[in-house]
């Protein structure tokens, strides 16, 4: 076999391959036993029209399409790992030559990875942010550790304080109307958090057990229910418990109730040792990624169009479940942050072609450096996934197979495997005194994790009524 290639724009290629005229007659001769088992022909029986008579009656040409199927596409196979290229769209063939005696020419038309010019990428320096974790902090943890593990004290007689939690059964009217989307039984709500309907909770105060109350409330503008959105609803509440949080005291006691340690100072040293583990964990993180974005943005490759768009689906994709996981639809988001339709797909495009030209860095870093991932780590992972989730290995790898799943499961690994590289052959510095803080990390690493929470308590804050989540 033979086969030239010519580079074309946007990362297409043509490549003409030719196959010798020994492996067509070949190809011809085990497509006949294929097409006589298909061919009825008068005074033989089927499967058993000798190839002369089956060409005479029928044509040479008869053969054609089966014997190419046979040829073209281990031809093919061949000349993309000759010329060590890797197509990602479905190629165009065009047969240029197909005869009886003759080499068949064909021509392959076909999008492949492009070609990554790669920058610096071993000895990048990157700061490590400073892990240092003070007495603040640690009380800061111990009196969430306090709430967290507060005790609900029947209240009895009592009424209905900002702190406390009320049970109640409640529905609703709109326009004298019954609206069962706003109607549950047993639903706690902590007083003074807002993250029930705006305004409900105040009407809660100075209620008590058993009491029943009605009262109007204008819904919000952003709603989970958006027809409901701005309507006057009528709520019937009746209060069915007041349940009060009792701190416990932050002491010897406390430490030994919720942990393995005897003194309070002992758990304040196992607290601090934990937020430096997980600081130093998150340091760690922030060092590769600031190393990765280094690697990347040296390195030259234009993303092709078809795995951006691939990728973009993707984010789509992910956006939306996280939307959804939050009771947001996308028109309510867009409406909270205040961001237009196309500046949101502007977002995510560019994030996409990140993720896209971050990819083929690392493969070509991996190409270079002859990472790869063995059988047995493959094996490995696959077990400690199907461990995590409980599943038998054997059970879990068929799942990938039939999924077609487990080759993009290796490439995670790779790419894994390179950013570990990339670290071990990076140069740790120290943050710049004016860069960073005394608790550099966890300021870093806070900004993050407000956000999510943020995020991820907005749904409620904006009204979501729609489960009942006693």
């Amino acid at each position: 076999m033979q086969a030239s290639l010519e580079r074309l724009e946007n990362n297409q290629i043509a490549l003409q391959v030719e196959v010798p005229v020994e492996q067509v007659d070949e190809a011809l001769g085990k497509a006949y036993y294929r097409v006589v088992k298909r061919i009825n022909i008068p005074g033989f029986r089927k499967g058993r029209v000798p190839r002369p008579i089956l060409e005479a009656r029928m044509g040479k040409e008869v053969l054609y399409e089966d014997a190419l199927d046979i040829l073209v596409t281990q031809a093919y196979q061949d000349a993309v790992k000759e010329h060590d290229i890797e197509p990602i769209s479905k190629p165009e063939m065009d047969v240029i030559q197909m005869e009886q005696g003759k080499p068949l020419i064909f021509k392959v038309k076909v999008e492949v990875m492009p070609e990554v010019k790669l920058g610096e990428y071993k000895g990048i320096e990157a700061e490590v942010p400073e892990v240092k974790v003070g007495d603040d902090e640690v009380e800061a943890h111990l009196a969430m550790l306090q709430q967290r593990h507060a005790r609900l004290i029947d209240a009895g007689e009592e009424p209905v304080n900002d702190g406390d939690i009320a049970i109640v059964d409640y529905a609703a009217s709109i326009d004298g109307k019954p609206e069962p989307r706003l109607a549950g039984k047993e639903r706690s709500i902590e007083i003074g958090t807002h993250k029930f309907i705006p305004g409900f909770d105040a009407h809660l105060l100075d209620a008590k057990a058993g009491q029943e109350l009605e009262f109007t409330l204008q819904l919000p503008s952003v709603f989970q229910i958006s027809e409901l959105a701005e309507k006057e609803a009528r709520f019937k509440v009746k209060v069915t418990g007041v349940k009060h949080k009792e701190l416990c005291s932050i002491d010897d006691e406390f430490a030994r109730d919720i942990s393995d340690c005897t003194t309070l100072d002992e758990f304040k040293v196992q607290i601090k040792d934990k937020l430096e583990e997980v600081g130093n964990y998150n340091a760690k993180r922030i060092f590769a990624e600031r190393v990765v974005n280094q690697v990347v943005a040296q390195a030259e490759v234009e993303p092709p169009a078809s795995l951006v768009e691939e990728q973009l689906q993707q984010e789509y994709g992910e956006f939306a479940r996280n939307l959804s996981s939050q009771k947001l639809d996308l028109d309510t988001y867009l409406h909270l942050v205040k961001k237009e339709p196309d500046a949101l797909k502007a977002d995510l495009q560019a994030r996409a072609t990140e993720v896209v030209k971050g990819r083929l860095v690392f493969s070509a870093i991996a190409k270079a450096e002859g990472l790869k991932i063995t059988p047995e780590e493959l094996e490995q992972e696959v077990n400690d996934t199907a461990a995590q989730y409980g599943m038998e290995p054997a059970k879990l790898r068929k799942t990938l197979e039939d999924k077609g799943q487990l080759g993009a499961f290796e490439k995670g690994l790779l790419l894994d495997k390179v950013q570990k590289f990339l670290s071990e052959n990076a140069k740790a510095v120290p943050p710049k005194p004016e860069d960073e803080s005394s608790a550099g990390l966890q300021a870093e690493a806070a900004q993050v994790q407000e956000a999510v929470e943020t995020d991820a308590s907005q749904p409620e804050a904006t009204g979501e009524v729609a489960a009942d989540k006693s």
